[in-house]
């Protein structure tokens, strides 16, 4: 779990603007995803003001604060600047004003903007924080990226993985990545899962090593992350174990407290497991669209059971005459 994104990295990924204190960035922290906007600390009350926070400038506190003389308003911004407040953000490009650049500088905090507007940036920051701060975990696997669906395939080592993904790439598929996924929750049902730096747009293949798939198939082989909608356990084939084959059995997996559809697809001799990978992904995109082939099966058999019951039924009132 990563405990901390750095002021520096944030400026950086969301090209905000820098207006004094460039020097603290990389020092200054932001710890947690939730960001305060100061309209009761304006007014001088501070009981519970929560110094940790990213402090959010919009067009009220802007306005506010412009009504304030001048030395209450130094004041007021010697409170907001602590030792723990990592930064100051301002919106809508509001140039800030003296008091606040020089409270900030008096107490080391780096004061930063964005033309955006202040709901928006509110919103782009929180879901920049939310992934950056989220539990993380790293799991053994390939994430390939099927008709849009994203889909981890797990099973022990030298199942086919790698060379499975390396034939889904060449039939126009994309490789998120390989031999280790980085995943880490978005939100309450969202999964996504990502290749550590060391192994972005890498794959390998046991004989002829590392390759880049990025360099030999292109760009579009290629995504950064995705989200984690099926699991497909790949499992060597054993003639002793039933396999699903109507797709009544529904496994499933869970990560941190979001559960993932999971299905096994035995491994063996003939079976072209890139193709089953296919059609296992446009079956689930059917399933999310409403169609379930399986309750059409169960219907179609309702259906021949009844005709069936009916027919003997009248077989039997017939030779009853």
């Amino acid at each position: 779990m990563t405990n901390f994104v750095t002021v520096s990295q944030m400026v950086k990924d969301n090209e905000l603007k820098v207006y004094a204190g460039e020097e603290l960035l990389k020092d200054k922290k932001v710890i947690t995803t939730d960001i305060s906007r100061p309209g009761i600390e304006l007014t001088g009350y501070f009981d519970y003001y929560p110094s940790e926070r990213i402090q959010l400038f919009g067009q009220t506190e802007t306005s506010y604060s412009r009504s304030m003389t001048a030395n209450n308003r130094y004041k007021v911004m010697l409170e907001l600047c602590r030792e723990d407040t990592p930064v100051l953000l301002i919106s809508r490009n509001i140039q800030p004003s003296k008091e606040l650049l020089r409270a900030a500088k008096e107490h080391h905090v780096p004061v930063i903007g964005s033309e955006l507007p202040t709901t928006r940036l509110s919103s782009m920051i929180t879901e920049y924080l939310d992934e950056k701060l989220a539990p993380r975990e790293s799991i053994h696997g390939v994430l390939v990226d099927v008709y849009g669906i994203g889909i981890l395939l797990t099973g022990h080592s030298g199942i086919g993985k790698s060379e499975t993904a390396l034939e889904l790439i060449k039939r126009g598929h994309r490789l998120i990545a390989d031999d280790r996924v980085d995943v880490y929750q978005r939100d309450e049902k969202t999964i996504v899962g990502e290749a550590p730096k060391i192994l972005n747009h890498l794959l390998e293949i046991r004989g002829i090593g590392i390759i880049d798939v990025m360099n030999l198939f292109g760009a579009g082989a290629v995504r950064s992350q995705s989200e984690i909608q099926l699991i497909i356990n790949l499992e060597n084939w054993s003639a002793d174990k039933n396999y699903d084959r109507i797709g009544t059995l529904e496994d499933r997996r869970t990560f941190f407290d979001v559960d993932v559809p999971q299905i096994t697809v035995p491994v063996k001799v003939g079976r072209n497991i890139s193709i089953i990978i296919e059609v296992a992904a446009m079956n689930y995109r059917a399933k999310k669209m409403g169609y379930d082939a399986t309750k059409k099966f169960e219907d179609n058999l309702g259906l021949l059971i009844k005709e069936n019951e009916k027919k003997t039924k009248n077989e039997k009132n017939g030779e009853g005459k």
